[in-house]
């Protein structure tokens, strides 16, 4: 059955959708471009836990995560003809039960059997009829251990908002002091609080917002209005009257022409500017190039692409990884890449098929420091608890010749450097709006060219450095599956805890011998710490 609404919210109907946000351009196009199944952009995690998490408990702090996030309780609804990005609307049918789902694997199950479920649970689409999101605790494992397989579908949020997402459902102790005492299922099992409460209504405080001083839908005041002219600023429930095809054309062609004309003065003033400054105009048209060209890709083995996953992980010590980087002259992320470059390029050796680059795909995040930006449009107002992406897609080559690992570790930082100072970063974000517009078929076929020309992707995220818990069990490991989205692999770290966990996700049709590429990728970073005097591993 579905969950009750409380009693203080009107039941939702065909004629008052609630209306929670709108995608941005970029996370429409990733929207339609996963009509090619081969660029899905499903992420997930494998948490490791040291014991099962108490189910009760656990469905009661969903419940109340739910409440605080909007894409949680919310599904992706198109507007007509594709004149405007889809909205987020809240589900009038929202059931907790689909979205929270207990396995078990007998009580003798390993990692291998744990991480071959997390590669067919990954590969299956979600329904695009409901919240696209799910958790899957893992019970059976050896030494009486669970995991909880999360995944979520990124127009929903990025790897960063991810994090800070999941600060609606972790504890900082086993045992909470509102659990202690009992609070905590005095307020949060109540079936009256298993619905969302007036998801469009922007008057929730989000846990943990303060630190970006933002409310959960992260709304500066008018920004409601301005998304949807028709909506009332008050609850952001659609004005009354029965809805007709053509009035949701007509108010989906009315946000387009709102947005694009802002986007239109904006790209008129940047025309101004670079006319007066032809120089800067041919740097930026030279990134621009460097972003959007689409050549071959580079490695000769990596040619074919497929449905079909295999996940792995390794895990390095951070405080080790730190003094080697520094030791070396980078980053912990020069680290990272340089050890999964010199990796891949080891497998090609080892496959008599050496290759000089190996071309990347990065995503850089863009909520912080010099490259923050507002979103595109009021579509992604969602501040870090409510969702929404803040992250440009770069792509790179990376070095792989046989260099000792010092000169190469250089060569990657280096290379990260000027892919991180690109002017045209954000030119994929700029191009979206017109992507969108092409016709599926078309759009879709242009997708599958672009990341043909993608050997693998890379990507680092930062968790807590201290102990977190789910519902009384302690989280020992955290290991990011990045979406492979039409490459042979996805390599991403994810620091908690004083570790490096680094998940490997990898299309076995592409990559031939997975579980030998993690084995030459751990080798590469044995040699970067060797390299940087610390022989151990």
């Amino acid at each position: 059955m579905p969950d009750e609404l409380p009693p203080h919210a009107a039941p939702a109907s065909a004629a008052e959708p609630v209306v929670t946000d709108r995608m941005s351009d970029f996370e429409a196009l990733m929207w339609q471009l996963e009509k090619s199944p081969l660029l899905a952009n499903t992420m997930a995690n494998v948490t490791i836990l040291d014991r099962p998490p108490d189910r009760r408990r656990f469905q009661a702090t969903m419940r109340s995560a739910v409440q605080k996030v909007p894409r949680l309780h919310s599904r992706a609804v198109p507007a007509p003809g594709r004149l405007a990005n889809p909205m987020w609307v809240d589900d009038p049918e929202f059931d907790l039960d689909h979205h929270l789902r207990w396995v078990n694997l007998g009580g003798h199950g390993t990692r291998d059997d744990l991480y071959e479920f997390v590669a067919t649970i990954t590969r299956q689409p979600f329904d695009r009829e409901r919240p696209l999101w799910d958790f899957v605790i893992v019970e059976g494992l050896e030494g009486g251990r669970a995991a909880m397989v999360q995944r979520m579908h990124h127009t929903i949020t990025d790897g960063e908002g991810g994090i800070r997402l999941s600060v609606a459902f972790l504890d900082l102790e086993r045992t909470p002091e509102d659990t202690r005492n009992g609070r905590g299922d005095a307020t949060t099992n109540d079936p009256g609080n298993a619905r969302p409460t007036e998801a469009g209504s922007g008057d929730h405080t989000a846990d943990g917002a303060t630190a970006d001083g933002a409310t959960a839908d992260g709304a500066t005041g008018d920004e409601a209005t301005a998304d949807e002219a028709t909506t009332d600023g008050a609850t952001g429930r659609e004005a009354p009257g029965e809805p007709t095809m053509l009035g949701e054309a007509a108010r989906a062609l009315g946000h387009t022409v709102r947005t694009r004309s802002g986007q239109l003065v904006g790209a008129i003033g940047s025309a101004g500017n670079m006319a007066r400054h032809p120089t800067d105009a041919a740097e930026f048209a030279r990134s621009a190039a460097r972003q959007v060209v689409m050549p071959n890709r580079c490695s000769p083995l990596w040619t074919q692409r497929s449905l079909q996953r295999w996940y792995g992980t390794t895990t390095l010590d951070l405080a080790r990884v730190k003094e080697a980087a520094h030791a070396l002259g980078g980053s912990v992320n020069d680290f990272f890449v340089a050890g999964a470059a010199a990796g891949a390029a080891a497998y090609h050796v080892r496959h008599g098929a050496p290759v000089e680059h190996l071309r990347v795909s990065m995503p850089i995040s863009v909520r912080h420091g010099a490259n923050k930006r507002e979103p595109a449009d009021g579509a992604a107002k969602a501040d870090a608890m409510a969702g929404g992406n803040a992250f440009s897609p770069a792509q790179t080559l990376l070095p792989t010749s046989p260099i000792d690992p010092a000169a190469q570790f250089r060569a990657v930082h280096d290379t990260l450097g000027t892919a991180k100072a690109e002017r045209a970063l954000g030119v994929v974000d700029g191009a979206a709006p017109v992507l969108n517009l092409l016709p599926t078929a078309a759009l879709v076929a242009t997708g599958e060219r672009a990341t043909a020309s993608v050997d693998f992707v890379v990507s680092n995220v930062r968790a807590a450095p201290f102990d977190l818990y789910i519902a009384g069990a302690l989280m020992e490991a955290n290991y990011p599956v990045g979406p492979l989205a039409g490459t042979a692999f996805n390599i991403t770290t994810m620091s908690y805890r004083g570790q490096l966990f680094i998940g490997l996700h990898v299309d076995p049709v592409a990559v031939e011998d997975p579980a030998g590429l993690l084995a030459d990728i751990d080798a590469a970073y044995d040699a970067l710490f060797a390299a940087a005097g610390d022989g151990r591993r």
